[in-house]
């Protein structure tokens, strides 16, 4: 893994003598500098799903919290003028929905009242709060579509919040009391929504903002729901979603009608007890984030169980009451430094965790040089 030095960044315009005082002050303590580069990081071996000598298929790269993640260090000046502490509150304190688009990673922040912007090309940190039209209340999650849109669900407003790629609110989806949204997927001229109130999914028309037709009702048959909460489109161009009460995903083709579903209640392997986020990789392999058991199931597109990865903790590693799960190609080359010199990634992984120390972890899907992967080992004890 390589370490990036801290940016040293100077304030332009200011004037006077209380600002000449300051910086002879810190000139004679020595704190004009960055700050220092000197403290001794302990190294820690890799960290791989399934574990060596197994070839792995997963390894942790890297965690996301705060300005410092992405070398958005302040300088030592700046600590001596606000305070050392003063960047804690610029840190992500409660996350729920992650996405990447265009080497940049964007969490929304329940607690923080907007999204956090990790900008790893430029090494910058940013937040986004929106004002006016565009303020954000209680977002939950986003997604960004493929020409940098970005869509907002608010569950303090009840609507789907939308900013271009500059972060400038564009407009908003929802009358009062249409729907609670949870997340939302966009393709083509359709926007799919989970309604937490109406237990079920909208499905509106882009351009008018008009219902064009609804998924689904509460209950618990095929077809139906008990809080959906996330959702995906698959390669398969076929709609994904985690019907949280339920335990289950179930899935359906862009018209609603039902396909299957996976999962059911339980403990065992395939099984959920607080499913969330669900993504799907281009061969169809789907990630399931569980919030009970801590972890990310991934299924094969006939639902059987590869394998899973993850566990609570307190290791940079661990995931945290984790709740959406991203998977890009995209941006592999901003990672791929990150991983071991033999570990050859092939998309990216990212995880939410509302609690501990790490609250985005991105992992790395690929294949060792040097490692046998024709037959598939099957899924390890201690799954839960």
């Amino acid at each position: 893994m390589t370490t990036q030095k801290p940016i040293c960044r100077r304030k332009s315009g200011a004037t006077g003598r209380t600002i000449i005082g300051i910086v002879l002050l810190a000139v004679a303590f020595g704190l004009t500098g960055c700050a220092s580069t000197t403290e001794k990081k302990v190294e820690r071996a890799a960290v791989f799903y399934p574990p060596l000598p197994n070839p792995p298929r997963i390894q942790y790269l890297a965690t996301f919290s705060g300005p410092s993640d992405v070398g958005a260090a302040r300088s030592a000046f700046l600590d001596f003028l606000v305070g050392k502490d003063s960047g804690e509150s610029e840190a992500i304190q409660k996350p729920y929905g992650v996405a990447i688009h265009g080497g940049r990673i964007f969490v929304v922040d329940t607690r923080g009242g907007g999204y956090a912007v990790f900008d790893l090309q430029n090494r910058r940190f940013d937040k986004v709060q929106g004002s006016g039209g565009g303020k954000l209340l209680k977002p939950i999650n986003i997604t960004i579509d493929a020409d940098g849109s970005r869509y907002v669900t608010d569950t303090g407003r009840d609507q789907v919040i939308v900013f271009d790629r500059e972060d400038r609110y564009q407009r908003a989806y929802g009358a009062t009391g249409q729907f609670k949204p949870g997340d939302i997927a966009v393709t083509g001229d359709r926007l799919y929504i989970t309604d937490l109130k109406h237990h079920e999914i909208q499905v509106l028309d882009r351009q008018s903002g008009n219902l064009l037709f609804k998924i689904g009702k509460a209950g618990s048959k095929e077809g139906e729901f008990i809080y959906p909460t996330n959702l995906a489109i698959g390669p398969d161009q076929q709609l994904y979603v985690t019907d949280t009460g339920n335990f289950r995903i179930q899935k359906f083709n862009l018209e609603g009608k039902f396909v299957r579903s996976f999962g059911a209640v339980g403990s065992g392997f395939g099984q959920f007890a607080r499913p969330k986020g669900v993504a799907l990789d281009r061969d169809g392999r789907l990630y399931a984030v569980d919030a009970a058991f801590q972890n990310i199931q991934v299924l094969s597109p006939e639902g059987k169980l590869l394998m899973f990865f993850g566990s609570a903790g307190d290791d940079p590693e661990n995931i945290n009451l984790p709740t959406q799960v991203a998977i890009d190609y995209d941006n592999v080359r901003y990672f791929q430094p990150y991983a071991d010199p033999k570990f050859r990634l092939e998309y990216v992984i990212l995880v939410a965790s509302q609690f501990g120390a790490s609250k985005v972890n991105v992992y790395g899907f690929g294949r060792m040089e040097g490692m046998d992967y024709t037959s598939d080992a099957p899924p390890a004890e201690g799954a839960r």
